[in-house]
C-alpha cells in the first residue's frame, strides 16, 4: 500500500486514519474531519526548436534525474498560470525569454517522489544563447540526429508531438 503524503492534519495536527471516503481510502482527521485529498502536482514544461529545427534541453542540476537531459520544466507556483510557470521555468533554466505558441498536450507520470506528476506541454517561441541557470548545470540545442536520452516520459511525448506538429 502507498505510504500516505500527509500523518497529521495540516488544520488541526490531529492524526489521519486511513478510511474509505467517496468509495476511495483516504486519510481523514477525526478530530476536525478534514480529508487529506493527494491530488497530482502541476508542471509546466517548453518545448523550444532553433530556426534549424534543434531541440532546447537542460541537464539538470537537481533531482529527480540529476545529471540526466530534459525540457526546461518545473512546478506552476500558486500564484500563476501553466503558461506564466512554463515562461518562468524557461528563463530560469535558460536564460532565454520566450513567448508561448501554442499548447501540446497535457500527460500524467508515476513519480517516486510526488506518486503522480501532471506535466503541460506548450511549443515555445525563444531567441538567444541558452545558458544554465538556477535548476541546471547546463543548456544546450542538439539536433534531432544526436538527441540525448530525455528523462521523464512526458518529456518524451511533448518531444515527439512537438516534432509532429512543427512538422505541419
Amino acid at each position: 500500500m502507498n505510504q500516505p503524503l500527509h500523518k497529521h492534519c495540516i488544520v488541526c495536527g490531529g492524526r489521519l486514519s486511513r478510511e474509505q471516503v467517496d468509495e476511495r481510502m483516504r486519510m481523514i482527521c477525526h478530530n476536525c474531519g478534514w480529508i487529506a485529498y493527494e491530488n497530482p502536482i502541476p508542471c509546466s514544461a517548453a518545448f523550444v526548436t532553433s530556426s534549424d529545427g534543434d531541440v532546447l534541453l537542460v541537464k539538470r542540476g537537481v533531482e529527480p534525474a540529476k545529471g540526466k537531459w530534459s525540457l526546461p520544466s518545473g512546478f506552476i507556483e500558486i500564484d500563476e498560470t501553466p503558461e506564466q510557470a512554463c515562461l518562468r521555468e524557461l528563463k530560469e533554466e535558460t536564460g532565454l525569454e520566450g513567448r508561448i505558441i501554442d499548447l501540446i498536450g497535457v500527460y500524467s507520470q508515476d513519480s517516486s517522489r510526488y506518486k503522480n506528476v501532471v506535466i503541460i506541454g506548450y511549443q515555445v517561441e525563444a531567441s538567444g544563447f541558452p545558458r544554465p541557470g538556477s535548476d541546471s548545470v547546463d543548456a544546450r540545442y542538439f539536433p534531432l540526429s544526436s538527441l540525448p536520452e530525455v528523462a521523464f516520459s512526458s518529456h518524451r511525448k511533448i518531444i515527439q508531438r512537438g516534432l509532429e506538429t512543427t512538422a505541419k
